[in-house]
């Protein structure tokens, strides 16, 4: 039966590149040079991949994603972990950080630019930024709405705050920590893509762009290409990653 629903969501994915490639062939939308057909698309896919350019470019945003993204939803968790669960922390810092909150990661682009300059460290840190807020404040919202009276009934055992905040509050708080992720695990090559088109010499935005500056339609669609598999690639990932941590208590 999955099986079955897995092939049924494939047609309208294969519907649209049928009509693709029919309405490029055809030359209805004037212009064939900025609007190649999908197997152009795909020859050219083969073409980077073989000439070893789009690997080594994926690999550089991958490694910039994948450290970008393990510091800030680490930091993002721990930070929301300590201000959901202690009051009197919250109070003091929420202000803070409802102040920074608003700026869109790519806002901080210029001062990590004149802080860090043109490196490796500068997708890196928006990555930070980008993934660090929506996990924090999903985390500290999931702590938040746990029901106090387990914690009550915790409490009344003789747990420990320690093995309170271990054994009930997080697990309780996972859902919510998870869509977190969620959010920032797309958003993260969304901004990567960005910064990398801005300020980084290497990458799939800065591929992108050379692939613009040059009216390489077939090359700039790839890189598109390759984001959204990405993009849907990891936000699946964290999907499989909750259904298996809280399978449990679902």
């Amino acid at each position: 039966m999955k099986n079955m629903k897995a092939m049924y969501s494939l047609v309208p994915i294969l519907v649209f590149l049928l009509i693709w490639e029919i309405v490029a062939r055809l030359k209805f939308i004037p212009g064939h040079f900025f609007f190649p057909p999908f197997t152009v698309v795909i020859q050219e896919f083969y073409n980077l991949t073989v000439s070893g350019i789009l690997i080594d470019n994926f690999l550089c945003s991958l490694r910039r994603v994948l450290i970008g993204l393990f510091a800030g939803s680490t930091a993002g968790i721990l930070v929301g972990i300590l201000m959901g669960y202690e009051e009197r922390i919250h109070k003091i810092a929420h202000p803070i950080f409802s102040l920074f909150y608003p700026i869109p990661a790519l806002g901080w682009l210029p001062i990590l630019m004149l802080w860090f300059g043109i490196g490796e460290m500068l997708p890196i840190m928006i990555i930070f930024i980008c993934s660090f807020f929506p996990v924090f404040y999903n985390t500290v919202t999931g702590i938040k709405n746990v029901n106090k009276d387990f914690i009550k009934a915790a409490q009344t055992l003789g747990a420990s705050e320690a093995k309170i905040l271990r054994t009930v509050v997080i697990p309780l708080a996972l859902p919510n920590i998870f869509t977190g992720l969620r959010l920032e695990a797309g958003m993260a090559w969304r901004v990567i893509i960005a910064a990398e088109m801005v300020a980084i010499p290497t990458g799939i935005g800065a591929l992108l762009m050379r692939a613009e500056s040059l009216l390489r339609i077939d090359i700039v669609i790839v890189c598109l290409i390759v984001l959204a598999v990405m993009c849907f690639t990891f936000e699946r990932f964290f999907i499989c990653l909750e259904h298996k941590m809280t399978r449990k208590w679902r």
